[in-house]
């Protein structure tokens, strides 16, 4: 059959035809312009039906568009005339920011309990008899994190049996009594259970929170929306600074800092049984009228017919079973899972939860009176960061993000390493080492912070999806667990600036490692990365 052409002028949609026209006329690949908007998009890589070339040639601005949906005029040659949307840019009457904000609960008890121990530290030693005993503190800080890898990995299996917002309200249950158990601890064991249940609670939501927000954000917005997940983690580590503020008062204000983490645990599970699971989920469990009631909530019902069409698109050609995890280590996905290993495992050993969790005693060291006070501003420093990288996340793109993070904190811990060593610095060192930190941290949450778990998910094929993010996630809580165990005693024996000095070796070594291996994904469907990234699916 002979290939029919469109042409689009105004408002009007000129289709030139033999003889018969119907909207499942097959055309060959072309690129329809439309004048009216200044673009082209190129359409199709072999032949597809006219109805899918109507609807790709709207279906990049269906989100976010507070547009009216356009009806346009098809003109036969025959001179037939139908109306029928192209481009259907309406606003939607779902909405999605209540449901990411109910997620991102998650986030903050994350940022909540890592940084909670900063300023608690000091007073809970002492009151719990081991202020000596640095090696029982290590264990105190670092359990949160052994208990993490063991959630990031349980939070995988767990959202691919039971779903993304029933994980969540069974997470609630370790994260609400470890908070509880750590508030009313008497003893050191007592204290190393609730952070074990803690640990194992934010390391459940340090994988799912993500996976979720990609699988519920439209795609124009999906990197605004997934760096909020960062920036509710940093959020979290400030009001954890910020709540040890009355400390120097009250030395048993520590115990009201542990037990406040308790509230939003259990606003986490209310708040899941009234959203909406990931339609992604429900589709792929074959709950097609479940998928199109979360679609219709979440972006309003005029949106379905093209979500579920993206869907089955993404899903023809395979019908495989969720994957196993020894699938993730096979020459078919290998390669796009050790680069999310690798994002977090230099994201580690860069040296941001060194400074996340020791930052009061180095300013101490420096000679910084409020030291405590000092801290907090280095969390502000998070939130505006991660905040500025959220406005520059779906326009600069992800790569160029996290190449000039990586860049920025190994010029500032290069900055810290000089001002600990130089001896005419010395005067200066207090200041040095708040600003060199401040940078560190502000380049931190430009990229290196809110990238990798947005996009892990993104570059993630759908069958592999929940278990690579775990194993990611795992190897975070891995890195993680040994510094926070070692770095004391690795600072001890070489000294800061050394350990300063490595950690910007490793930030050089990270932004060569993501020139060479990462890939852009910004602007993309998940089902369109997941097509180029995995042509045999």
């Amino acid at each position: 059959m002979e290939a029919s052409s469109l042409v689009i002028r105004g408002n009007t949609l000129r289709v030139q035809k033999p003889s018969v026209f119907t909207s499942r006329t097959t055309v060959r690949p072309r690129t329809v312009c439309m004048t009216n908007r200044r673009n082209c998009f190129g359409l199709g890589v072999g032949p597809v039906t006219m109805e899918a070339e109507l609807t790709r040639v709207g279906v990049r601005g269906i989100f976010g568009s507070s547009a009216k949906p356009r009806f346009i005029r098809v003109q036969a040659s025959d001179g037939d005339i139908e109306n029928v949307v192209a481009n259907p840019m309406g606003k939607s009457s779902g909405t999605v920011l209540p449901y990411v904000g109910v997620a991102c609960l998650g986030a903050i008890l994350f940022g909540y309990h890592l940084g909670v121990v900063n300023g608690a530290l000091e007073y809970l030693a002492k009151d719990l008899g081991i202020a000596e005993n640095t090696a029982l503190q290590g264990w105190i800080v670092s359990t949160l994190l052994a208990g993490a890898t063991v959630g990031s990995f349980t939070g995988g299996t767990l959202a691919d049996k039971f779903g993304r917002t029933r994980t969540f309200q069974l997470d609630a249950i370790p994260l609400t009594i470890g908070a509880f158990l750590c508030a009313t601890a008497q003893s050191v064991q007592t204290m190393i259970i609730g952070r074990l249940l803690a640990g194992i609670g934010i390391g459940v939501t340090s994988a799912i929170v993500p996976l979720y927000i990609s699988e519920i954000s439209p795609t124009e917005i999906r990197g605004a929306l997934g760096s909020i997940n960062q920036l509710f983690i940093c959020v979290g580590i400030l009001a954890a600074l910020v709540a040890g503020l009355p400390l120097a008062g009250n030395p048993l204000w520590w115990r009201t800092m542990f037990g406040i983490a308790a509230v939003p645990s259990i606003l986490l599970a209310l708040g899941m049984g009234f959203s909406p699971e990931s339609p992604r989920w429900l589709f792929q469990q074959g709950k097609i009228a479940e998928s199109e009631k979360a679609i219709e909530t979440l972006y309003g019902k005029e949106r379905v017919p093209v979500v579920m069409r993206d869907l089955t698109a993404g899903s023809q050609g395979s019908s495989e079973p969720e994957a196993g995890w020894f699938d993730l280590f096979s020459s078919r996905y290998w390669k796009v899972v050790s680069v999310g290993a690798a994002l977090f495992l230099f994201q580690q050993l860069a040296g941001i939860n060194a400074v996340v969790y020791y930052s009061t005693a180095v300013f101490r060291s420096a000679g910084i009176a409020s030291d405590v006070a000092a801290s907090a501003l280095v969390g502000a420093a998070n939130v505006f960061g991660t905040a500025v990288a959220s406005s520059l996340m779906d326009k600069q793109g992800r790569k160029s993000l996290l190449m000039t993070s990586f860049g920025g904190m190994a010029a500032s811990m290069l900055l810290l390493s000089v001002s600990f060593t130089w001896k005419a610095l010395a005067p200066y060192a207090g200041t040095l080492a708040v600003l060199g930190t401040v940078l560190y941290v502000l380049s931190f949450s430009l990229g290196a912070g809110p990238v990798p778990g947005l996009l892990l998910p993104e570059i993630f094929a759908s069958r592999i999806r929940a278990k690579a993010v775990a194993l990611s996630f795992g190897m975070h809580w891995i890195s993680n667990f040994a510094i926070g165990l070692f770095f004391l005693s690795v600072v001890n024996k070489f000294g800061i600036s050394s350990v300063y000095l490595g950690f910007s070796a490793i930030c050089v070594l990270a932004v060569l490692y993501i020139a060479g291996n990462v890939v852009e994904t910004k602007g993309r469907s998940l089902e369109e990365i997941e097509r180029a990234l995995n042509p045999s699916i």
